[in-house]
């Protein structure tokens, strides 16, 4: 984590000083959320940005299959809908909030007017969606690159470094469950699942709901980081 609070990584508001973030707020209206709320519709015409401030969203679309697809989780700091805003286009993901959120919500104008009234805000935002692209290069690079295992591996320490918390026993990441990182990889949850029963078998990573404890993060970096055919788990 970065930034004065617990802002996430790569969000908007810990690209801005103090006065910028004051400024974009308080424009905004305040709306909060209740855990499982849908926050945002895939499909759907509306133009308002989500400024998250507090609590975790999953962000994800439904392929023709039927298939849920998460693209990744947003948390404090984060702006949601403002590809809407700036194209004019539908709402290309749905958005539901993990658990309690509270957001800032400007209409799709509102946010244009920011924008343009402050340049350190319209650059920010270029970094957070060329932080967003980063990633999604990342994972087309690990789907191809890697066994389902390192994928699972590259998810955990990526959300580690981003969002982790330190505890005694190692790292903490909340809010995430075998499905999404299933969905995330692109891949089928018993799948997920016997990867995850290797991880623990061999001490280095702890499941419970909704939780996972990183034990040997430095084991895990090195083997989500391995050749496909090269480092093998100890």
């Amino acid at each position: 984590m970065s930034g004065q609070d617990d802002t996430a990584d790569g969000a908007l508001l810990a690209y801005l000083a103090e006065a910028d973030r004051e400024y974009l707020l308080a424009r905004g209206t305040r709306r909060r959320f209740r855990a499982n709320d849908v926050v945002l519709m895939e499909g759907d015409p509306s133009d308002h940005v989500h400024v998250l401030v507090s609590g975790w969203v999953r962000v994800s679309t439904i392929v023709e299959d039927g298939r849920e697809v998460l693209f990744g989780l947003r948390g404090p700091g984060e702006v949601l809908g403002d590809l809407a805003a700036v194209t004019g286009r539908p709402r290309s993901a749905s958005v539901r909030a993990i658990e309690p959120c509270t957001v800032f919500q400007l209409t799709g104008a509102e946010f244009l007017d920011v924008l343009l009234a402050r340049p350190a805000i319209a650059v920010a935002t270029i970094k957070t969606v060329a932080v967003r692209l980063r990633h999604a290069e990342s994972a087309r690079v690990d789907a191809a690159a890697f066994d389902v295992s390192r994928r699972v591996a590259v998810v955990l320490v990526r959300l580690a470094e981003e969002r982790g918390r330190t505890v005694p026993e190692g790292v903490v990441v909340d809010a995430l469950s075998q499905e999404d990182i299933a969905a995330q990889i692109g891949a089928a949850r018993r799948t997920v699942a016997r990867a995850l029963r290797v991880l623990r078998e061999r001490g280095i990573v702890e499941t419970g709901r909704r939780r996972f404890l990183i034990r040997e993060l430095r084991v895990l970096r090195a083997f989500a980081h391995s050749e496909p055919n090269g480092t093998q788990l100890p």
